[in-house]
């Protein structure tokens, strides 16, 4: 018999777990792990979307298929996560669809906690917060970096919050039926993809739930290089969705790219003009200095000497992302808008 929808008298419907994975050999194996010791009495199954890997990670997931049968794999040739996620979706077949990134930890009352936030909310996504931890000193910084408001600004499934709707959700815990209708992720959304479904999803009339109660540990970037790629990244896909969305835009998102003018100005004219322009990157370095003491509470010193670097870079990388990012980019997404399907009931 066919697992149903979550719904009060039924309290563990089957769960299909989707991981879109490149490059993810160092963290892989634990994720899966966490999902598969999940405090969870329904069934469940796993599907692990393969991306062009350069490293181990199409081996260690073979021997999770071959160590448990609940694993399953599918081919993601174009390496995309939008293009992954739809490949596990159409590979998976329960009605509950968690997403889970290979290098996120799920705690283990995740699954447990969703499907009844689904229930009692009558959500067709929930989410919680992304509890960054590190592995090392830098990792340390990153994940303190990010998990404080001097970093991210308000953003609840950051810093946390109380529960209530939301625009978006960090991964998330969705109704097959919500994806099915919406026909899934738009494969041109290479970051932001999530936001994009939600916010197709809330134009249906959905609600997109946040709840603190649901925790991922995420790992971060390893290098000050791939942390600059990955804000970047986030930077330019922030202002393609700015585009895509008019009024999604707020002062929390500005304040990087403004940050960046505002230093690059003052770095010019305290060399040509006075020395007095240099207060403004001056004045930015104290405040991150300063930001950097209660966020590194409680962690090792040269751990805490870090986060200012951590900081500088999340916050120019994202900055100068935001301001490089190329019109043709956005008119290619728009061009590619898909209107929310409403339900027919």
């Amino acid at each position: 018999m066919e697992a149903q929808a979550p719904q009060a008298g039924v309290p563990h419907p089957a769960v299909s777990v989707i991981m879109p994975v490149l490059n993810e050999e160092r963290h892989l194996r634990g994720a899966v792990q966490a999902i598969l010791a999940q405090q969870y009495a329904g069934e469940m199954e796993v599907v692990i979307a393969l991306g062009p890997s350069a490293d181990r990670t199409d081996e260690i997931a073979a021997e999770l298929v071959r160590e448990d049968p609940r694993v399953h794999t599918v081919p993601n040739p174009t390496g995309r996560t939008p293009a992954a996620l739809n490949a596990a979706i159409k590979a998976s077949r329960h009605p509950v669809v968690v997403r889970v990134d290979g290098h996120g930890m799920l705690s283990p009352d995740y699954i447990a906690t969703a499907v009844r936030l689904l229930a009692e909310t009558g959500a067709q996504n929930v989410g919680g917060l992304m509890h960054a931890e590190g592995e090392n000193d830098w990792e340390h910084a990153v994940a303190a970096a990010m998990t404080s408001k001097i970093g991210v600004g308000n953003a609840a499934f950051h810093t946390g919050g109380a529960a209530g709707p939301a625009e978006t959700v960090y991964l998330g815990v969705f109704r097959r039926e919500a994806l099915e209708q919406q026909g899934g992720y738009n494969v041109e959304f290479i970051r932001a993809q999530d936001w994009e479904l939600n916010f197709r999803i809330r134009e249906a009339g959905g609600l997109i739930w946040f709840s603190p109660e649901l925790r991922v540990s995420y790992r971060p970037r390893p290098s000050v290089r791939a942390l600059a790629k990955q804000y970047k990244d986030y930077g330019r896909w922030r202002h393609v969705v700015a585009r895509y969305h008019e009024g999604s835009i707020n002062l929390r998102y500005l304040a990087p790219p403004v940050a960046v003018c505002a230093i690059a100005a003052g770095l010019v004219a305290g060399a040509v003009l006075t020395p007095w322009a240099l207060l403004v990157p001056g004045g930015y370095l104290a405040a991150i200095t300063a930001g950097s003491v209660p966020a590194g509470r409680g962690l090792p010193l040269k751990a805490r000497l870090r986060i200012p670097l951590a900081l500088a870079t999340m916050h120019m990388s994202w900055g100068w992302g935001f301001l490089t990012s190329p019109r043709s980019l956005a008119k290619k997404v728009i061009a590619s808008r898909r209107p929310a399907v409403l339900s027919e009931a």
